[in-house]
């Protein structure tokens, strides 16, 4: 709700735009089973990931909530507005520290760019499903194969 009117400006105070999220916004809470958060960023927080990962961990067991994180990493120097983070990290590290804090937060990662997708955790899955798949298929066709020998 809150989000939608906000303009990109300012810092990446992470902790402080979280503790608005859960503590202003989820008032109503108890009317829904789980909720979910996302976050579109650009890069890395303030505030070191260790602390950001705590925190999250707690709020999300306490509020039955999942931190879902969708890292956009462009080209440079097409920051909005040309803010200048307090913590500077390359593309990698940025990436690697979000991973953590999602786990914490029992969210999903994406990570992707104009050049197209570097990592995502729901692609990551559906490949594992479609290698799961593949490897079934192979198995039956192999047993089909030997009934037929049989007989």
């Amino acid at each position: 709700r809150w989000v939608l009117s906000l303009e990109c400006r300012g810092s990446r105070n992470f902790l402080s735009a979280l503790r608005r999220a859960v503590e202003v916004d989820f008032k109503d809470k108890d009317k829904h089973k789980s909720q979910g958060l996302y976050l579109l960023t650009t890069g890395i927080p303030d505030q070191e990931t260790h602390t950001i990962s705590a925190y999250v961990a707690e709020v999300c067991r306490g509020f039955d909530v999942q931190l879902h994180v969708c890292l956009f990493s462009g080209t440079k120097g097409t920051d909005c507005s040309g803010i200048i983070p307090a913590r500077h990290a390359n593309p990698r590290e940025t990436a690697s520290a979000f991973k953590e804090i999602v786990q914490a937060a029992r969210g999903r990662f994406h990570w992707f760019g104009e050049a197209g997708i570097f990592e995502s955790d729901d692609i990551a899955s559906i490949i594992s499903e479609i290698e799961k798949a593949k490897d079934y298929s192979q198995k039956c066709a192999f047993l089909v194969e030997s009934l037929k020998q049989r007989s």
